[in-house]
């Protein structure tokens, strides 16, 4: 499912208006119309009392249509608009005319205090408030209401976004709802998906609003919900060496746990041939516990690191490997970040940059430009910061934006970790991924992602879905963990560990709670 931007949106109502000739009045028909109905289904509406809470705006229009649907299908309703009256236009206008006519009270609010009767003896309430617009914290009367909704303990419908939350970034602008449902129009926004705006959406709906399939699926609209393709079936004649064979530089004094992670999770997701290069003296401890992990022994500096001197051994071995991952646990000594730096540029296969490789890389961004095989970054917002020289509020609030940019700008693939990670591609294609949980936020977690990815490549799939799929098993893998043993106390080693019960869930169909939160908003 393609996701918009706010700007997007408002350029498919306007051609579908403008150019297809469907009135705003259907539109906003139709929008209101399917609100109601997930009221209906999730409350209930006959016999019901419900609050409408309703902006200026075509957000408030909607509301308009949701307060007579109400009506019309036996419930009572109270309208409170926040806005002045004569401020609406078009099918809100139109809208609001039509509710003044009918039996049902329209009460123009200018106290907080006014709402506490309804709203402490209603069944429901309708956020229309807000819509998608926002773009400056809510203050005032909005501010006051929202909170006084919030403290009701009531069901709450929103309409497009929970009022408050920035419908192109996710970010809550002083306060927003917190709503059990939403149902947005058109398109899912990007501020539904995103946290912390995701999370006060509840149940996400969405409703086309009658607008024709090209629209709702033109490559033009570059944001999509991760539903990678499946991983070609193994072949019963496989041998290790043709289920992908993959190099880990990676490891540095007291980091044994990153390079093990790493070298681990690609066989464990499904990789055929995981080496790992790693300084000789840790070897015979990380042997322990990857006996199944060929180990390639490395020259190591007085701090126990990777040295310079094994740049030319490791190039050649690099040329012979279907991807080669650089970077976990390898330490911020000098020698070896300079070895991080060559090897970078002459790498000849794909090659996926982790942990301490993105700090290496940072200062040296022209080694990543100058590569003619493709690149994985995987950074977090911190390492994002760096190697995309915006500071992390700048991030926070245009996360694709800046994703985007940075992508087309390094030629690379970027996966920008975190609740919903961002998989973003050199072309501008961006994929929000639905997996996962806060569990995952524990050391490894990336260490295990990276051999994910590497598995998913060497298995046969080409590299942009490969990187999807490796995100999307990564964090299905982390569910499945979480359903088993809790959230709390998650370690890497548990992700790790499901991973081949991710792979079997994935081949023979997910449980369907995790298709239907993997799929998106439900579209009514």
């Amino acid at each position: 499912m393609r996701v918009c931007s706010v700007r997007e949106m408002r350029a498919m109502d306007r051609y579908a208006i403008e150019k297809l000739a469907i009135p705003e009045e259907i539109l906003m028909e139709n929008a209101g119309l399917a609100s109601a109905a997930v009221l209906n289904r999730e409350i209930g509406i006959p016999g019901r009392r419900f609050a409408v809470f309703c902006g200026g705006g075509n957000n408030g229009g909607d509301g308009f249509v949701v307060a007579r649907k109400i009506l019309s299908d036996g419930g009572s309703v109270t309208v409170f608009l926040l806005s002045d009256p004569e401020k609406f236009q078009g099918a809100a206008r139109t809208n609001l005319e039509i509710i003044k006519r009918l039996p049902l009270s329209l009460v123009r609010l200018d106290s907080p205090e006014r709402i506490r009767g309804d709203v402490a003896h209603c069944h429901g309430i309708v956020d229309a408030i807000l819509g998608t617009g926002l773009d400056r914290p809510v203050g005032g009367l909005f501010k006051e209401v929202i909170e006084r909704i919030n403290a009701s303990g009531k069901k709450v419908l929103s309409l497009d976004i929970p009022s408050g939350v920035n419908g192109d970034t996710g970010e809550i602008l002083g306060v927003a709802v917190r709503a059990d449902y939403t149902v947005t129009f058109g398109l899912p926004k990007i501020g539904n998906l995103l946290y912390p705006g995701f999370a006060r959406g509840g149940k996400l709906h969405v409703c086309h609003i009658t607008f024709p399939p090209d629209l709702q699926t033109g490559e033009s609209i570059r944001v999509r919900i991760n539903t990678p393709p499946p991983v070609p079936p193994r072949d019963p004649d496989a041998h290790k060496g043709s289920m992908g064979e993959a190099l880990f530089i990676a490891g540095a004094a007291n980091y044994f746990g990153a390079p093990c992670f790493a070298a681990l999770s690609f066989l464990k997701a499904g990789g055929g041939y995981s080496r790992l290069a790693a300084p000789a003296s840790m070897i015979p401890a990380m042997a322990q516990r990857g006996g199944e992990i060929v180990f390639v022994p490395q020259r190591e500096t007085a701090a126990g690191s990777l040295s310079e001197e094994n740049f030319e051994a490791l190039l050649a071995l690099s040329s012979t490997m279907d991807m080669v991952v650089l970077g976990p646990g390898l330490s911020l000594e000098g020698e070896t970040q300079a070895l991080v730096g060559r090897l970078v540029r002459d790498i000849p296969v794909p090659l996926l940059i982790d942990g301490d490789g993105l700090t290496a890389i940072a200062s040296r961004l022209e080694q990543i430009r100058a590569r003619k095989a493709p690149t994985i970054l995987t950074p977090h917002l911190g390492e994002m910061a760096r190697i995309s020289g915006k500071g992390i509020p700048d991030i926070r609030r245009n996360r694709i934006g800046v994703l985007q940019e940075t992508a087309a700008d390094l030629r690379a693939l970027i996966v920008l970790k975190g609740a919903h990670s961002l998989i973003g591609m050199p072309d501008g294609r961006v994929s929000v991924n639905l997996s996962g949980n806060a569990g995952m936020a524990t050391a490894g977690s990336g260490d295990v992602l990276t051999g994910t990815i590497a598995a998913m490549y060497g298995q046969g799939l080409p590299l942009d879905e490969a990187v999807c799929k490796g995100v999307f098993i990564h964090g299905l893998s982390g569910d499945l963990a979480a359903e088993s043993r809790g959230e709390d106390g998650m370690t890497a080693s548990d992700i790790l560990e499901f991973l081949p019960e991710a792979r079997r869930a994935d081949r023979a169909g997910l449980p369907e709670h995790l298709r239907r939160r993997y799929a998106g908003p439900e579209v009514l």
